[in-house]
């Protein structure tokens, strides 16, 4: 079996979501970093929030990995529009291997905010993705 990890980086920094949905558990999950209170569930709905976020980075570059086994911590440096952002991703595999959970660490705040409006205007296009989310909790 091929390394998640490794493709997952390889993925986000090529833009190729269905790449990236690939190495996603069926059951995944991302706790907003925004709100700390949405939960995005499900490979299809991950795509589509993950397509939005990475989406709107430019040259993003997964710098260091640290951990091994189920639990690893992707660090990264992006651009969006005007600032530059830093990114701690902590994940979590499923025992084959596929990424079960991801806990994104983003900043700084002024990014942090303007990331969040492109988000939010992105995934307006997705009403019953963000209601689906807000149930999770």
């Amino acid at each position: 079996m091929s390394d998640a990890i490794t493709e997952f980086r390889s993925a986000t920094e090529s833009g190729d979501m269905d790449a990236l949905a690939r190495v996603l558990a069926p059951d995944a999950e991302l706790i907003s970093p925004l709100s700390g209170r949405l939960v995005f569930r499900g490979r299809d709905d991950l795509r589509v929030l993950l397509s939005a976020a990475y989406g709107s980075l430019t040259g993003l570059r997964w710098t260091e990995e640290i951990g091994d086994g189920a639990r690893r911590v992707l660090l990264a440096e992006a651009g969006i529009g005007p600032f530059r952002l830093t990114e701690a991703l902590v994940l979590r595999l499923d025992d084959q291997g596929r990424i079960r959970t991801l806990q994104p660490h983003l900043r700084p705040w002024l990014t942090l905010t303007y990331l969040a409006v492109r988000l939010a205007l992105g995934l307006s296009k997705h009403p019953g993705l963000m209601r689906r989310a807000a149930k999770a909790t």
